[in-house]
């Protein structure tokens, strides 16, 4: 069986200049090369961006949010047919390690039914937050295993996966389009790895320095949970983000966001609801997290 072909796709805002051609010349390094490689810009023309020649550079317009601009890439390596697996990285991101690829290679090859690996991350010092690691028991981030979730930072799909479950939820344009992705993806079979030893070096840095981040937070996990989960455990899911959202708000104005976004979530319209199968809710149960938490 050939070993499969790889795909990268970088989304980047152009605001992290020296970040993003560190992070280019980590990807030229790699003992593996990718087939080919897309640079998106959101709502940047890349024009002072320098490539190697197996980048394709895809400036737009506007700002689509991280999984709209993802899903340009994406669509762009689908649509050429060179590409099996396809590796996403965040812009201010770095490989450290040029023996990622061939990792990522490896394991696809070994196993059909792989969907997705999650990276772990790690800051420059080699510490991976807690909120980092892709399950409920953090404590250690370097125990491997199959879990329910990834980080949106870094990881690689199978485009067989991707051809079968959809790209990523353009709408939610930040926040829990991961989460929407991985239920689709185990509600059709798939394996999500989390592999501690494929490492992407990242800054330190909280979500909430967006200014969207608590309203977009809550508005997408609504339309989340309507557009995925039964109809019995929508209210369950809502009841527990809820209590822990007020437990752990420090803000009047996140608050006031988070209310905000929240009420946005109830009341506009969701996309396509397709709960995922009660058999789905207990495998993930039985990986150690039931998708109300």
């Amino acid at each position: 069986m050939p070993l499969p072909r790889l795909g990268v796709v970088v989304v980047t805002m152009g605001t992290r200049p020296r970040e993003l051609a560190a992070l280019l010349a980590s990807v030229e390094g790699q003992d593996v090369p990718a087939t080919r490689v897309v640079l998106v810009g959101n709502a940047t023309p890349l024009t002072d961006v320098d490539v190697a020649a197996n980048v394709v550079k895809v400036p737009l317009a506007q700002n689509l949010g991280c999984p709209g601009g993802r899903n340009v890439g994406l669509e762009k390596l689908r649509k050429s047919g060179e590409v099996d697996v396809v590796i996403e990285l965040d812009d201010d991101g770095l490989l450290i390690d040029a023996g990622v690829f061939g990792r990522v290679r490896q394991l696809f090859a070994e196993d059909p039914a792989l969907g997705v690996i999650g990276f772990r991350v790690a800051d420059e010092h080699g510490h991976t937050e807690r909120r980092w690691v892709p399950r409920l028991r953090a404590d250690d981030p370097m125990r491997r295993g199959l879990v329910t979730a990834f980080l949106g930072g870094g990881h690689a799909f199978s485009m067989p996966m991707l051809r079968q479950i959809d790209l990523w939820p353009a709408e939610f344009f930040f926040g829990h389009e991961e989460s929407d992705l991985a239920w689709r993806a185990l509600d059709a079979g798939w394996k999500i790895l989390y592999e501690p030893e494929i490492v992407l070096q990242h800054p330190k840095t909280s979500p909430a320095r967006h200014a969207v981040h608590y309203r977009f937070t809550a508005r997408n996990r609504v339309w989340l949970a309507r557009r995925r989960l039964p109809a019995a455990l929508v209210p369950v899911y809502l009841g527990v983000w809820i209590v822990l959202a007020m437990v752990r708000m420090r803000s009047s104005t996140g608050l006031k966001a988070w209310w905000s976004g929240f009420a946005e979530g109830v009341r506009s319209p969701c996309g396509l609801r397709k709960p995922m199968k009660w058999r789905t809710v207990w495998r993930m149960t039985r990986l150690g997290r039931p998708p109300v938490l």
